[in-house]
């Protein structure tokens, strides 16, 4: 795709935000783009394709940025299917592997909620030192349940850490969408497939700041430079910048967010009509 969005032969010709303007029974998420590659002549390269000029400019100034490092946030977010069942757990109970789908390997997906109940209590166990808690989704409802840590594979720290837990989907990639209710998870809480964590924070207290920041409007709107589906996989956060959680940042996270909002619009230095445009197409989160 980057070889593409750089070819200087390549550009766009037209662009339909709703795939059933030219497929009427058809639903495309992210819509539907008309392309035309001549060899013989140069265009500008797309770099960033965006129906949107302000998005355009937006991104331009956030990528241009003197504290600006590609992928520094988004490698604060868990790969999808961070916790996994362990040898153990497929050991004592082979029926595991009925219950998990093609493709999952031994990823903890909620549908192991439903059919194996006796791994996944409901209850808080009497001595649970040797369990963790999943969070997951059980007749569409968000539900904790409680599995032996013994039946887990180890995830890099962050099940001993504190992190905001995102869905791994929602919506339809359309810009400007709420993210579906980020929670934040403190030590000892996992989660099935359908959430991605993001942090390894050591304290609470960081973890809350980034909750705020997933939730600005500024960030989801760069969360929309790359997110043309519904899911929200680390990738599609690349161009998300870094900030500070800490008691030093240059960000008073201690504000409600639309005044976060206002701090960041004044960091990145975007103008009247960048502002405007984030505040009328990015839906707010309380």
């Amino acid at each position: 795709m980057d070889k593409i969005l750089a070819d200087k032969h390549f550009k766009v010709v037209d662009y339909f935000q709703k795939s059933i303007d030219v497929f009427p029974s058809v639903d495309i998420k992210g819509g539907v783009v008309i392309t035309y590659r001549d060899a013989k002549t140069e265009f500008e390269p797309i770099g960033f394709f965006s129906e949107y000029e302000e998005l355009k400019s937006i991104l331009q100034k956030v990528l241009s940025h003197q504290g600006f490092v590609k992928n520094e946030f988004s490698n604060l977010i868990s790969s999808q299917g961070l916790y996994k069942f362990s040898e153990v757990a497929f050991n004592e109970h082979p029926e595991i592997y009925e219950v998990q789908g093609n493709g999952t390997a031994a990823k903890i997906t909620s549908n192991a909620f439903e059919h194996l109940p006796h791994i996944f209590h409901e209850e808080e166990p009497d001595n649970p030192d040797v369990f963790i808690r999943i969070l997951g989704r059980s007749k569409n409802q968000r539900v904790y349940k409680w599995i032996e840590k013994r039946y887990t594979l180890p995830t890099d720290g962050y099940c001993e850490s504190y992190n905001v837990l995102v869905p791994e989907a929602n919506g339809t990639g359309a810009i400007g969408e709420v993210l579906s209710t980020p929670v934040i998870g403190v030590p000892v809480i996992g989660h099935t497939d359908t959430f991605l964590s993001i942090g390894k924070f050591t304290d609470a207290q960081q973890a809350d700041r980034c909750l705020k920041y997933v939730k600005t409007k500024f960030t989801r709107c760069l969360l929309g430079t790359l997110k043309a589906t519904q899911h929200n996989p680390r990738e599609t956060w690349a161009n998300v910048p870094m900030q500070d959680f800490t008691s030093g940042s240059d960000i008073n996270w201690d504000v409600p967010i639309p005044e976060i909002d206002r701090q960041l619009y004044s960091k990145y230095w975007l103008s009247d009509e960048e502002i405007q445009f984030i505040e009328q197409n990015i839906k707010s989160m309380a």
